[in-house]
């Protein structure tokens, strides 16, 4: 006859140790389960939050070429009054119904406003120069830049060569990379994207501070886009002919002006709801 184990025998420590090894393994799986449990909840929760505004969203219009201008947009700002912005409080108003940033939609509506007592025939509208900054550059917002409160981008926008490549025109450099730092082909810079030819005829300085104008610059380059798509005066962008031939002269594309269309006119339509 073999005698019973002792208390504290081998075999007794063993099934002691077992039993307590289960008990922690339960305990973990509650505690597992209880965080799974809390880490649902906090996801619903933040699901359950209000969401914020929806984004602008832009639908493609088919117009076609000559056909129609985009619609009427509210005039920009104030100028008679004493504020030293006058075009603030209507920017960031405008600018909270398109997404647009506050500090592009200033330098858009600056310039049709120059345009308008330099140039009134032309009659372009910061609507336009936004369809063509959005369509650009996201509004100098584009490859991880941002556009800063001195009118810059974070860092400097410039396109891919001109080299002739699948798409591309082949334009040899025109500028020994003064702008666009390319030696051999020119390159589109600044977050409306010219090309430096283009640029150097047309480009003018917004701010009468005596510096030269500077493509990276959104106030000089929403001015000289103006300029140069009124061409010197000669033509009435408030016709869908004028508008058309002013866009195409940007980019001989169709696609291209009907994305500039698309937004420009949902841009003008937002402002004056």
């Amino acid at each position: 006859m073999v005698p019973p184990p002792l208390k504290d025998s081998p075999a007794r420590r063993t099934r002691s140790g077992n039993i307590f090894g289960r008990i922690v393994l339960v305990l973990l799986l509650i505690v597992v389960v209880a965080a799974g449990a809390w880490g649902l909840g906090a996801l619903n929760r933040k699901d359950a939050a209000p969401p914020g505004p929806p984004p602008f969203l832009v639908p493609i219009q088919e117009v076609q070429p000559g056909a129609a201008a985009p619609g009427s947009a509210a005039t920009p700002g104030n100028t008679t009054t004493a504020d030293a912005n006058p075009l603030t409080e209507w920017a960031t108003r405008v600018a909270s119904k398109t997404d647009i940033p506050t500090r592009a939609l200033h330098a858009y509506a600056a310039a049709d406003l120059t345009m308008q007592r330099e140039a009134p025939a032309c009659r372009i509208s910061w609507a336009t120069l936004a369809g063509i900054g959005r369509v650009e550059s996201h509004h100098g917002n584009i490859n991880g830049s941002r556009l800063q409160d001195n009118g810059l981008p974070s860092r400097p926008i410039i396109g891919i060569p001109l080299d002739g490549g699948p798409g591309v025109k082949a334009i040899p450099d025109t500028d020994g990379g003064r702008l666009d730092g390319d030696t051999s082909w020119d390159r589109a810079v600044g977050p409306m994207q010219f090309i430096p030819g283009t640029w150097n005829r047309w480009a003018k300085r917004a701010a009468a501070d005596g510096l030269p104008a500077d493509p990276q610059n959104i106030d000089d380059a929403a001015l000289t886009a103006a300029r140069y798509l009124c061409g010197g005066g000669a033509r009435d962008l408030g016709t869908g002919q004028g508008w058309w031939a002013a866009v195409m002269t940007y980019n001989n594309s169709v696609e291209y002006g009907q994305n500039v269309f698309s937004g420009a006119d949902a841009y003008a339509r937002a402002s004056v709801t």
